[in-house]
């Protein structure tokens, strides 16, 4: 899945991100790309949870 996350804006950002990410699925597979403001997640889990899991960590995300 992949979301387009507007405010990611630094490595800080990513940071935040990947460990909200992390705390929904331990396992996943989360890769970050700056420049084009997105976030992949490779999951078995449910996608509206990693999105409101983004919107909590203050990072409102879309599906891309």
């Amino acid at each position: 899945m992949k979301f387009h996350v507007p405010d990611m804006s630094c490595g800080h950002c990513t940071a935040a991100i990947d460990k909200a990410l992390k705390a929904i699925d331990p396992d996943a597979k989360v890769d970050t790309d700056l420049p084009s403001k997105t976030v992949t997640i490779g999951s078995a889990k449910d996608p509206a949870s990693f999105q409101a899991a983004l919107t909590e960590a203050g990072y409102p995300a879309t599906p891309a």
